[in-house]
């Protein structure tokens, strides 16, 4: 008896192939299928013999497919497909608009309760690793300010959203943090900083024949939720210099608390983030929360969950025995 959690991919782009490698490294797991609204026989996965199929029949495969890893962008795909596969799947997914994840989380929780399915949402490092961190040193340091940092790196979030800007073909983004602005944190003085100050993001974008750059530009710098309150610069450049010199895709960055315990007493928390590969690492932890949801919904933990609902174990292939002889 195969006693392996059964995973399927949708969508397979960076993330995508992402999650194939990761489940290479996780031997409790194995890949079933990957489904694509593009061709199937286009799509050349790394193990040739997992089968690949059209996204349009994926509801005959919901008795197959133990957890349904949804790797979409956040701008278009996953405010559909979310909910949508949340309806035949118990479902991970990295929905990253953070201003939009409470809208997000009642139209999947709705959905996923309804067939006793368990979706775990944002899931990733930003939202994901860093917002339990946020959590952590909230809950620890009540009194103080927490200070998230991007970057240096690319995000595919926004990467995604400028490539769907009408006249775009081909774009990456990078967010760049201020030192200056994490020098103050770290001294513990807890600054005001506006997000402006925070960061800015610098755009490089391959234009589409007989585009107007001027408007394209536009529609970027205003777009909200994305680039409207940073200084965001566009540099228009070829596709071959786009494929030569932005196809790395490294991120990271920081998340700091300060605050006091007493009243001459400052505490500054840390927690850091460097990565050669935005989408490897991202897929990782999108494959150890499969895991969790998997063993959710066999205790009937159904609906909608975030990372702050879900017990750290839940994440590991060891056993409770083990993480407490090894970790504790």
């Amino acid at each position: 008896m195969n006693d392996k959690i059964r995973i399927g991919i949708a969508g397979y782009g960076n993330l995508g192939r992402g999650v194939e490698m990761a489940l290479k490294r996780n031997p409790d797991m194995e890949l079933v299928g990957v489904f694509t609204r593009r061709d199937p026989s286009s799509v050349n996965l790394l193990d040739a013999t997992v089968p690949v199929h059209a996204m349009d029949e994926i509801a005959a495969f919901k008795e197959s497919i133990d957890v349904l890893i949804l790797c979409g962008g956040s701008k278009d795909d996953l405010p559909v497909q979310g909910p949508a596969m949340a309806k035949l799947f118990n479902t991970i997914d990295s929905f990253d608009t953070h201003a939009k994840i409470p809208e997000y989380f009642g139209a999947v929780d709705q959905a996923a309760k309804g067939s006793k399915r368990t979706a775990i949402i944002s899931v990733g490092w930003d939202p994901g690793m860093f917002s339990l961190n946020r959590l952590y040193g909230e809950a620890a340091l009540p009194e103080g300010e927490t200070y998230t940092f991007w970057g240096k790196g690319v995000s595919q979030g926004h990467s995604d959203a400028l490539r769907r800007v009408p006249g775009v073909v081909g774009a990456v983004q990078y967010t760049i943090p201020s030192e200056k602005a994490m020098d103050l944190v770290r001294s513990g003085s807890n600054p005001k900083l506006t997000t402006r100050e925070k960061h800015t993001r610098e755009c490089f974008v391959v234009l589409a024949e007989g585009a107007d750059s001027k408007a394209v530009e536009q529609a970027i710098v205003t777009m909200p939720d994305y680039f409207s309150d940073y200084d965001t610069t566009v540099h228009f450049i070829s596709a071959e210099e786009l494929k030569r010199d932005h196809a790395d895709m490294p991120h990271g960055g920081f998340v700091i608390r300060g605050g006091q315990t007493s009243k001459d007493c400052r505490q500054v928390i840390e927690y850091g983030l460097k990565l050669d590969s935005n989408p490897g690492f991202t897929s990782s932890v999108l494959v150890a929360y499969a895991r969790a949801a998997y063993r959710m919904n066999r205790v009937g933990q159904t609906g909608a969950f975030t990372v702050f609902d879900v017990a750290p174990a839940l994440l590991s292939s060891k056993s409770p025995e083990q993480l407490r002889k090894e970790l504790l």
